[in-house]
């Protein structure tokens, strides 16, 4: 079953000539900076405005120096989804007097709203869609990654569709993995290759689950100490021609 209509061109102009042989039965993909755009700062512009706000460049660094540590208290498990989401606007709450569970949710509509694939992403899943199984491991929330897959068309392209925030565990925790290759029948774990742009949660929690990985690494970063990704790429473009490159 084909995710998009008009798939059928997109996958005879892709695949021609390519082996009809691939390495993986299963490509697991991240969501946010691997398949998506995650413009924080403009979702926060977006929401803000609609309390009367003028968010500026210097109050989003204020609230990244809230809300960073707590992603990384987040993905180590020491604090749920449900703290990090209020937490991060304890202070702008207290402003504007209405909950952070308002201020949250306004700012995960606004992220919904502004949603865009990164360059490549949808001819990647086009080229990729009929040859392997694909899903996803995001440690997103429910409420934004849902909506961005079905507005984007991707929703019955991956399955399954791993959130964190459903799971209780976030990457690079092993238990997330674990979850997602239940859904998945337990295929052989050579045959998985996951894929995203965090060292930490997506390259390492998938190297401690005994998959293959691949960095995506649009910022020419150096590969941090004591990670060894199996593969490392610049775009999704090369993704695409490392998974369909003949063997």
């Amino acid at each position: 079953m084909l995710c998009f209509p008009g798939a059928e061109h997109l996958l005879q102009l892709d695949l021609s000539g390519v082996s009809n042989t691939m390495k993986y039965q299963w490509i697991l993909f991240d969501a946010d900076e691997t398949l998506f755009h995650f413009d924080a700062f403009k979702g926060l512009q977006l929401m803000f405005s609609k309390f009367g706000v003028d968010f500026t460049l210097t109050d989003f660094q204020v609230y990244q120096e809230v809300n960073k540590p707590l992603w990384v208290e987040y993905q180590d498990g020491n604090i749920t989804a449900l703290e990090l989401q209020n937490t991060r606007f304890d202070s702008w709450a207290a402003k504007l007097a209405v909950t952070t569970q308002e201020l949250n949710s306004g700012f995960l509509a606004a992220m919904a709203d502004i949603c865009s694939l990164l360059p490549g992403a949808r001819e990647l899943i086009h080229a990729l869609t009929g040859r392997v199984e694909m899903g996803i491991i995001t440690n997103g929330f429910t409420e934004l990654q849902t909506i961005r897959l079905q507005r984007t068309g991707l929703l019955e392209c991956f399955s399954p569709v791993v959130i964190s925030e459903q799971v209780g565990v976030a990457k690079p925790n092993v238990a997330i993995f674990e979850h997602a290759l239940t859904h998945m029948q337990h295929p052989p774990r050579d045959k998985v290759l996951m894929v995203g742009d965090n060292p930490h949660s997506d390259i390492q929690g998938g190297l401690n689950a005994g998959l293959d990985t691949c960095w995506l690494n649009s910022d020419g970063r150096d590969v941090p100490a004591g990670i060894n990704p199996h593969y490392q790429v610049s775009s999704l473009l090369e993704l695409q021609h490392l998974l369909l490159a003949p063997n």
